[in-house]
C-alpha cells in the first residue's frame, strides 16, 4: 500500500488519504523535550550502557510481555485491524523509524497505548482508545508511540514497569523501599518530559494540531465531541497553571508526582505552544536534526538547553508558586548587590557613564 493511500471503515475500499511530510532520516533530537533529551543524549554516552541494559533483560518480564500480548490480544496487520496497520505504516513512513514495530490492540475498554520492550519495542493500544478517537486523532496517537520507538523510550518505560512492581515488593525493607522509591520517582519526572516529546512526534506524524489536542480532550472527557470544546479545554489549562494560591501549588506538585503522564490539559497547552513555534515550522521546512549527527551531540549542551528551560518555564509560569521563587531570586538578587556595594543605577557601582548592565541576555 502506497503511503498516500489508507483504508476506511466498512472493507476494503481505499481512498486518498491526505498527503503528509516526510523527513529522512530525523533525529528524535529534533522534536525532543529538553528535559527528555538531555537525559537521553547523557545516557546514550555512557559507554557499555546498551550492554548492561542487555544483561538486564533476562530480570525483566519483557518476554511474559510479548507472550501475553501475543497469546491474549489482536496483532495489528493487512488482515486485522487493517486501517490501524496502514497507519503505523504511515507514521514509520513520515518519521522514517527503519524498522516497523509488531503492534497489538488489547481488550480494555480505559483508552490507553505504550511502547515497551529491550531488545524489540512493541506498541499496545487498547480498545477503549481505538473506539474512542476518530481517523486523524488516532493518527496522532500512533505517531505518538512511534515517537516512543524512536527515541528509545521503550527501554526506560521497560525498567520503569520493572523498578514499580519491585517498589512495591521491597516497601517492607526500610532502607531498600526509599532508594528504589527515588529512583521511581526521579524516571517518573522524566517519563513526563518523554510524554511530551512523544506528544510532538505524534503530531509530526498527523501534521493536524487540532486532531492531537482534540484526542488529548476525548481521553480527558470520552466521546462527547459535541458537548466539548478545545479552545475551552485549553483555557482549563490556563485555569489550572495560574489559579489558586500556594497551597494549590504545593498540591499540583503532589498530585502530579504519583504519576507517569502529564495532565492532559497540561499536554494540549504544551503541545500548541510547540505547534506555533520556530522549532515546529523549521522542522516542517524541512530542517531539523538528523541521526546521522547523534553521535556528535555534546551532553553538557543538552544539560544547558534543558536546565535554560526550566529556568524559562519558571519565569513564564503563572503559578503561584513559582512566582515566589521569582521573587525570592530577586530578592536575594538585590540583597547580593547591596552588600557587594551593587544597587540599581549609577550609585550602585555599575557599569560607568551611568548606564545599567543588562542582565537579560541570555548566557
Amino acid at each position: 500500500m502506497s503511503d498516500d493511500q489508507e483504508y476506511v471503515h466498512g472493507g476494503p475500499e481505499r481512498l486518498p488519504g491526505r498527503e503528509r511530510k516526510h523527513f529522512p532520516g530525523i533525529s528524535s533530537r529534533a522534536y525532543e523535550h529538553p528535559a527528555d533529551r538531555s537525559a537521553l543524549v547523557a545516557l546514550r554516552k555512557l559507554s557499555g550502557f546498551d550492554t548492561v541494559f542487555k544483561a538486564l533483560s533476562g530480570l525483566l518480564p519483557e518476554r511474559s510481555l510479548r507472550l501475553l500480548f501475543l497469546s491474549d490480544s489482536v496483532r495489528v496487520g493487512e488482515r486485522q485491524f487493517p486501517r490501524l496497520h496502514a497507519m503505523l505504516l504511515d507514521a514509520c513512513a513520515v518519521l522514517d523509524l527503519p524498522k516497523v514495530p509488531p503492534m497489538y490492540v488489547a481488550q480494555d475498554p480505559r483508552p490507553n497505548a505504550m511502547c515497551v520492550g529491550l531488545d524489540e519495542p512493541i506498541i499496545v493500544v487498547t480498545t477503549g482508545l481505538v473506539e474512542l478517537l476518530d481517523e486523524e486523532e488516532m493518527r496522532a496517537a500512533v505517531g505518538h508511540e512511534v515517537g516512543h520507538a524512536l527515541s528509545g523510550h521503550a527501554v526506560y518505560r521497560t525498567i520503569l514497569l520493572f523498578l514499580t512492581e519491585l517498589a512495591v515488593k521491597v516497601a517492607w525493607i526500610p532502607l531498600g523501599g526509599v532508594a528504589v522509591t527515588a529512583i521511581v520517582t526521579a524516571l517518573r519526572e522524566w517519563f513526563r518530559k518523554s510524554e511530551l516529546s512523544a506528544d510532538r512526534a505524534g503530531l509530526l506524524a498527523g501534521q493536524d494540531p487540532r486532531a492531537s489536542m482534540r484526542g488529548l480532550m476525548k481521553v480527558a472527557g470520552g466521546n462527547h465531541l459535541h458537548e466539548m470544546n478545545v479552545d475551552a479545554f485549553l483555557a482549563q489549562a490556563e485555569e489550572y497553571e495560574r489559579g489558586g494560591d500556594l497551597r494549590d501549588s504545593v498540591l499540583k506538585i503532589m498530585n502530579v508526582l504519583p504519576r507517569s503522564h502529564p495532565f492532559t490539559t497540561v499536554r494540549a497547552a504544551e503541545l500548541k505552544k510547540w505547534s506555533e513555534s520556530r522549532d515546529y515550522q523549521r522542522i516542517m521546512d524541512g530542517h531539523y536534526a538528523r541521526r546521522e549527527d547523534d553521535k556528535d551531540t555534546s551532553v553538557t549542551d543538552s544539560f544547558r538547553e534543558s536546565a535554560n528551560h526550566y529556568a524559562e518555564s519558571v519565569r513564564a509560569s503563572k503559578d503561584p508558586l513559582m512566582g515566589l521563587v521569582r521573587d525570592i531570586a530577586g530578592g536575594a538578587s538585590d540583597l547580593g548587590g547591596k552588600l557587594f556595594g551593587r544597587g540599581p543605577g549609577p550609585k550602585g557601582g555599575g557599569p560607568k557613564g551611568g548606564q545599567e548592565r543588562d542582565d537579560t541576555t541570555d548566557r
